[in-house]
């Protein structure tokens, strides 16, 4: 029987390496291929032609496929046939409600048991999805939530996309590029998010990032 053919994503090698061995554990699977930013994943997808992709939610600086729920988008439109695992650090509900809604397969919390991977994939094996414990329900997430992830979940996807780039360094400009949305309509959500998260400036924005685990 052919082995079930998966590519990783993450901008992280340790956690690329570490992935990797967890799946390969299970003999039905095979890594064929292991991308660094969002063009590697797309290129390999294009050649290898996988049946899964377990791929990073955050893989900042890719100008020509972005990351977030952009490359998600970009994967489920151009790629249909292939079964998509999420891993995300940090979220709030709308976000997990808005992968699923796109048709992501399973999403795994990369601070939790990333053991849960392998669940995961059996279940997409099996041709059902995996609601991880904080995936269960869009509540969920905010009723499990420390005083961190209540203030993240308060954000709308928009907010929690424009609250990224910020926290990797992207100016005003860069923002709206990437997201296709005015200057002005940025500078809104930025407003939104200095106000939900009571932050000052910026560099609380990319303070507070670091400390979470938001860049991750």
């Amino acid at each position: 029987m052919p082995k079930i053919k998966v590519v990783l994503a993450d901008d992280h090698p340790i956690v690329l390496m570490g992935v990797s061995e967890l799946i390969e554990r299970d003999e039905r699977y095979e890594i064929v291929g292991q991308a660094q930013t969002s063009t590697e994943l797309i290129e390999q997808l294009q050649r290898l032609q996988p049946d899964i992709v377990v791929t990073d939610y955050s893989m900042p600086g890719d100008e020509t496929y972005g990351d977030g729920v952009k490359l998600i988008e970009y994967l489920i439109r151009h790629f249909p046939e292939v079964k998509i695992v999420v891993l995300i650090m940090l979220t709030n509900n709308l976000i997990l409600s808005r992968l699923y809604d796109l048709g992501v397969g399973a999403i795994i919390l990369k601070n939790g048991d990333l053991n849960e991977i392998s669940l995961a994939l059996n279940a997409l094996t099996n041709g059902e999805k995996w609601h991880c414990k904080a995936g269960q329900g869009a509540a969920s997430v905010v009723e499990r939530s420390d005083a961190i992830q209540a203030r993240i979940a308060s954000l709308s996807v928009k907010e929690f996309e424009v609250l990224r780039r910020f926290a990797s360094g992207m100016n005003v400009r860069d923002i709206a590029h990437s997201l296709n949305r005015s200057v002005k309509t940025v500078s809104t959500y930025r407003s939104r998010v200095l106000e939900k998260m009571n932050f000052k400036t910026n560099a609380d924005i990319t303070t507070y990032a670091l400390r979470n685990g938001l860049m991750q």
